[in-house]
């Protein structure tokens, strides 16, 4: 089996109260289809964590009309630290989450005003129109108008969809997630100042910045579901940046990670280690997240941002009748049909 990225799965966030941040996101993310909940010790990921094993609280939740979803992580062990200055654009690291919506005009109108950043919707240099958001524990958001949706219903907005990443050397990085990740097309590249970035470039930085997507279609059993997506790079260019989780750990607050569906995880790795990014942690085989199963690793970007890779392995359709999917026993690179992926929506928590 060759290696294959089916999508983003997901994009990781540190949180104070992962309740609380739930009920948040399901209100103005419609991130309201649990995969998974549990309480229990993260113990593989030492060489981010102190050396240490920590207790912590996940749950992985998913908006149906499609893009990656959110996995929701809070320290039980610990505190959860916030970076020791405030991070800005440019700064290594994912800075922002992208997030798809069908109508950015409509979803600007009707999201909650005391958390907009931006005055009005914007356009990248590419014409897409966006706006920026932030949530109540200050992680931003771009709000991206996409017309790629699994299911249209009447969620303002859908999942996750890319995120933007501060780096040291824009072109280090372009041919980092080009060759690692196969973001080979770059649908914008230039340098300046921007005015649509100008609700977050508050200093009115100097900036390149690239925009880069897919030209292979996704394959795999959640493909159709997570969508295509973009990785935007953004490299200050009047100062030097910071790392955002310099002296913290993975899973403090902020964006802990993005994570990539994928399938054949030893190829996968081989390919990596060639790409010079080896995996600094790997699962080894089946890790168990409860009502859920898989393989699971992480390398770096050229940066140090965390990327993380799983396999999926088992996923709850229907948890009322007990009904689950082990992915191994059927063609991995099939996509699941419609009516099963819909069955997730049972599962909806309001």
């Amino acid at each position: 089996m060759e290696k294959e990225i089916s999508g983003i799965q997901q994009m990781g966030i540190g949180i104070p109260n992962v309740h609380e941040a739930w009920t948040w996101y399901r209100k103005n993310f419609s991130m309201n289809i649990p995969v998974f909940e549990e309480a229990a010790t993260a113990e593989l990921m030492l060489p981010y964590t102190g050396g240490k094993p920590h207790d912590r609280h996940a749950i992985l939740a998913l908006n149906m009309q499609g893009g990656g979803g959110f996995e929701i992580w809070q320290y039980t062990s610990r505190t959860p630290q916030p970076a020791s200055f405030e991070p800005k654009l440019g700064d290594y690291g994912i800075h922002i989450c992208k997030i798809k919506s069908m109508d950015a005009v409509a979803s600007f109108k009707n999201f909650d005003k005391n958390y907009l950043i931006s005055s009005n919707v914007e356009h990248s240099p590419n014409g897409t129109k966006h706006f920026f958001v932030r949530d109540p524990y200050d992680n931003i958001f771009q709000v991206i108008e996409s017309d790629n949706h699994y299911i249209k219903n009447k969620n303002e907005t859908g999942g996750v969809f890319g995120a933007i990443i501060g780096v040291s050397d824009i072109e280090k990085s372009i041919d980092f997630y080009k060759n690692v990740l196969g973001y080979d097309v770059i649908d914008w590249q230039g340098e300046g100042q921007f005015e649509d970035f100008d609700s977050i470039n508050t200093s009115k930085h100097l900036y390149k910045r690239a925009i880069l997507s897919h030209s292979n279609v996704r394959k795999g059993s959640f493909s159709q579901l997570l969508g295509p997506s973009q990785i935007e790079l953004v490299q200050n260019l009047t100062e030097n940046g910071q790392k955002i989780y310099k002296d913290r750990y993975w899973g403090d607050l902020g964006f802990i990670h993005l994570c990539f569906d994928i399938i054949g995880m030893k190829k996968l790795q081989v390919a990596c280690e060639k790409a010079g990014h080896p995996f600094t942690v790997d699962s080894a085989n089946s890790f168990d997240m409860g009502e859920a199963a898989g393989h699971f690793s992480y390398i770096e970007d050229p940066d140090g941002a965390l990327i993380e890779f799983v396999e999926t392995h088992k996923i709850p359709i229907l948890k009322k009748i007990g009904w689950y999917l082990d992915i191994r026993k059927r063609d991995p690179l099939k996509p699941l049909p419609k009516w099963m992926i819909k069955s997730l929506g049972l599962n909806k928590k309001q």
